[in-house]
């Protein structure tokens, strides 16, 4: 067969003598390889593809590992983009104690925010400080000259209109950064005044609107940088960045609007002819934002944060009235009047986000792919056992959860014979030791730490270490243990039991084989793997 350019290609050898194989990384650089470097011999086949090259390496790519790189999740075409009326039923929204217990409902909120720019986390406690909290539940809080936390409120002396209560228009955040922060978070702690509600725009959609009615406006906000300004007795910030930012490949990946931080002084340098369609093309724009259609509006009541993506949704309020602070600067303010509106907010990164999610994403697909061979092997026979498979290991795991075990003995109970799987469970009763204590840590590894995994190997010897050391013992194993005790070796000899007892893992081994040899009850009602999928979460790396 023909092989494509041969650097891509051993560029991208998955082995572990060119990838550590703990992170991916590669151990070489690209000037390593020799200027000569040729396939001498490449084989495809329904596994993949075996190249042996020039200089004596062999790499083999298995099958699909070439496959097309999904789109840039931050570029529109990523995204869901969308006007108000496709939120009729509904915000993408969940309770903050759900979110936190139930990874499924972490993974659908953090979801909505790469898909749709935002979500809505209802009754997060309307305490100060809160908010920080919830960037931390899926990454790090971004730090600027407002601190690690702001307060929106009115203020006696504002700096910023933001603290005032006047209405504010369809914007983005911090615009005058470079990078501008790409998530933020608002936090509701009290709002009962008159007016005060939160309104939201799809900035992309704004923009692809613009590219549909007007391409030559489109074309000049994209290619000319505006020049944004902030500044205050201590701070002075400015970035110089197009309204609508593209990627390489032409597509919308950032928008960036404030009216309030635009330096159009600085403009004066494009001739008269430039600044007369630019003023068109930015107006234009503007007035596509502020189509009533476009806004989705509603009503944060305390306990609700709100998270969404700042390079793309442009966020708005309408203007409420305000009593008299009293001056409690903590809570919201007490006084009298028409009422107090507070939130508190933070910025964080679309980065941390997205690796939060992959990772659970990650997990998720491992349980699921574990979840479905329990459900399909786990329910055939156990090696001649009573019990099937899967109910035998997670009598196992019933057992070491009522026994108080730690979550990762737990785990190693319910995983311990895993190994069985693919259908090698068949070769031991065969006569061929099938190692499956090794073969299910290798493959859990991936996963779990040395603390589930550990266990999870030692299962088979702690078999044989209890027959040799403790009287009795093998008078007390079911006749298929006994069988199988044969193929594994038999009871270690007292210099390999010696070895065995002084392992680090070898007390937890024994539990779990303990718990193994109990659970083969035909007449016990077994639990369901879903209900040890959050401590396996919780778990996994």
């Amino acid at each position: 067969m023909s092989v494509p350019n041969p650097y891509w290609l051993r560029d991208n050898c998955p082995c572990t003598e060119c990838r550590d194989p703990r992170g991916g990384q590669k151990r070489f650089q690209i000037g390593d390889l020799p200027d000569d470097l040729a396939a001498v011999e490449a084989v495809e086949d329904a596994a993949g593809l075996a190249v042996r090259w020039s200089d004596g390496h062999r790499s083999h790519y298995p099958a699909g590992w070439d496959a097309p790189a999904a789109p840039d999740e931050r570029t529109e075409h990523a995204k869901r983009l969308w006007q108000a009326a496709d939120f009729a039923r509904g915000l993408p929204e969940a309770d903050w104690a759900a979110y936190l217990a139930d990874p499924e409902e972490r993974i659908a909120v953090l979801s909505a925010v790469r898909r749709s720019g935002f979500a809505l986390l209802r009754g997060v406690p309307a305490e100060p400080g809160r908010v920080l909290e919830v960037a931390r539940s899926f990454g790090y809080v971004r730090e600027t000259n407002y601190g690690e936390l702001f307060d929106v409120r009115v203020e006696p002396d504002p700096a910023n209109l933001a603290f005032t209560g006047l209405a504010i228009a369809p914007h983005t955040d911090n615009p005058y950064r470079d990078p501008v922060p790409t998530l933020q978070l608002l936090h509701c702690l009290r709002n009962d005044c008159p007016g005060g509600d939160s309104g939201l725009v799809d900035g992309f959609r704004a923009a692809d609107l613009l590219r549909a009615e007007d391409p030559a406006a489109f074309a000049l906000l994209a290619r000319t940088p505006v020049p944004f300004r902030y500044r205050d007795r201590g701070t002075e910030l400015t970035a110089e960045k197009p309204l609508i930012g593209l990627d390489p490949r032409g597509a919308i990946r950032e928008v960036r609007f404030n009216n309030r931080s635009t330096d159009t002084a600085a403009l004066r340098a494009l001739s008269p002819a430039g600044l007369d369609a630019f003023y068109a093309a930015y107006r234009r724009f503007a007035a596509i934002t502020l189509r009533p259609e476009l806004r989705l509006d509603f009503r944060l009541a305390p306990g609700d944060c709100l998270l969404f993506d700042n390079t793309r949704l442009l966020h708005a309020r309408t203007a409420f009235e305000t009593g008299e602070d009293t001056g409690d600067r903590t809570g919201g303010g007490t006084g009298e009047g028409s009422g107090h509106r507070h939130l508190q907010g933070c910025y964080a990164d679309l980065d941390a986000l997205s690796s939060t999610l992959a990772v659970l994403r990650r997990r998720t697909a491992a349980l699921d792919e574990l979840e479905a061979l329990f459900e399909g092997e786990g329910a055939g026979e156990y090696l001649g056992e009573a019990v099937t498979l899967a109910a035998h290991m997670l009598q196992a795991a019933a057992l070491a959860r009522a026994a108080g075990a730690p979550p990762a003995l737990v785990a190693a109970a319910l995983l311990h014979d895993t190994g069985h799987f693919r259908g090698s469970g068949r070769e031991l009763m065969a006569g061929t030791d099938n190692r499956h204590g090794a073969v299910a840590a290798a493959r859990l590894a991936r996963h779990f730490p040395p603390a589930v995994t550990e266990p999870v190997r030692l299962h088979v010897d702690a078999k044989r270490y209890l027959c040799a050391a403790e009287p009795g013992y093998l008078d007390r194993l079911s006749p298929a243990s006994v069988h199988t005790l044969a193929l594994q070796g038999g009871p270690m000899p007292p210099a390999e039991a010696a070895a065995f007892a002084a392992h680090p893992f070898s007390a937890d081994a024994v539990a779990v084989r303990r718990w193994d040899e109990a659970a083969k009850d035909p007449a016990a009602q077994a639990p369901s793997f879903a209900e040890f999928r959050p401590l396996l979460l919780e778990l996994m790396r």
